[in-house]
């Protein structure tokens, strides 16, 4: 059988930094968040707003023209970049260095945005999370993962990943062909599920938080907000997915006695990781 470390509080504080009392915005990261599509903006307005409330100190979205004002309005603290396309992601340009980039949250699979995917990954080797459709197309695309910055970390829901990986009979098959994937791309996979597994390598990490309210819209687009924040904030890949993951399933045990399982939404995640960060610092 398969090691697995269990990511409880006690392995949290062994990652955890709290935030320095002469920190500024310019210091406390810049994130940037490349989603989105005629429909589906709500993803990237999640993915930004979770960046934010994750402590980051600034966020900037990249969407086509049509998610300009929904973003300006519904979240006026980040900052908006636009493609040239109205409805999808043709070209990703933008002019500025972020700490890190997060991408797919309802970017969709059209060719055009394919195209743009591909010559961003030719460019960008910095930190990076990939998740969504932006899996999709790598998964249609299997060359390209060799374009991968190293460390990169995919988020791949149960189907995503087979996608990624090809099917399985069994349990043991499932992660044997995740690590044999994680260490051959040097990736690591976020493996979401009841429970999440973060496997890095041959190093297999098991939260124990969360609970079924998180089987809802949008909860992947918050954790890739959550995780890109984190990564731009200088934790380490493999810290920023655990710190993450544990912190997007704590939200829910928290909202869990007000909200019960079925009115518990993705904007909830968000709502309440400040409890979730204000958890940690309690004895």
């Amino acid at each position: 059988m398969l090691a697995k470390i269990a990511v409880d509080k006690k392995e949290i504080l062994k990652i955890y930094k709290k935030i320095a009392v002469n920190t500024h915005k310019g210091i406390q990261g810049h994130a940037l968040l490349i989603g989105g599509s005629y429909g589906k903006i709500g993803a990237v307005c999640l993915s930004s707003k979770a960046a934010l409330k994750t402590g980051c100190g600034l966020v900037t979205a990249f969407v086509p023209k049509c998610g300009y004002e929904i973003l300006q309005i519904s979240i006026p603290e980040v900052m908006v970049l636009t493609d040239i396309k109205k409805k999808r992601i043709s070209n990703i340009q933008f002019d500025f260095q972020p700490n890190a980039i997060g991408i797919g949250p309802g970017i969709g699979q059209h060719e055009l945005t394919q195209k743009a995917f591909l010559k961003f990954l030719k460019s960008y080797k910095q930190a990076l999370v990939i998740d969504a459709d932006a899996l999709n197309i790598l998964s249609q695309n299997k060359a390209w993962f060799l374009l991968l910055p190293p460390r990169t970390i995919l988020t791949p829901h149960p189907k995503e990943l087979e996608r990624l990986i090809g099917s399985w009979s069994s349990e043991e098959e499932k992660f044997e062909k995740t690590i044999s994937f994680s260490l051959q791309y040097n990736v690591i996979v976020v493996m979401k599920g009841a429970p999440t597994h973060i496997v890095d390598g041959e190093t297999i990490y098991k939260n124990t938080t969360g609970n079924p309210a998180l089987a809802t819209a949008g909860s992947g687009d918050v954790l890739t907000g959550i995780i890109t924040s984190l990564l731009a904030q200088s934790y380490s890949p493999a810290e920023a997915a655990i710190l993450a993951v544990f912190l997007h399933g704590l939200t829910a045990d928290i909202a869990l006695p007000k909200t019960g399982f079925q009115s518990f939404i993705a904007s909830d995640i968000i709502k309440h990781l400040g409890e979730a960060f204000l958890s940690l610092e309690k004895k």
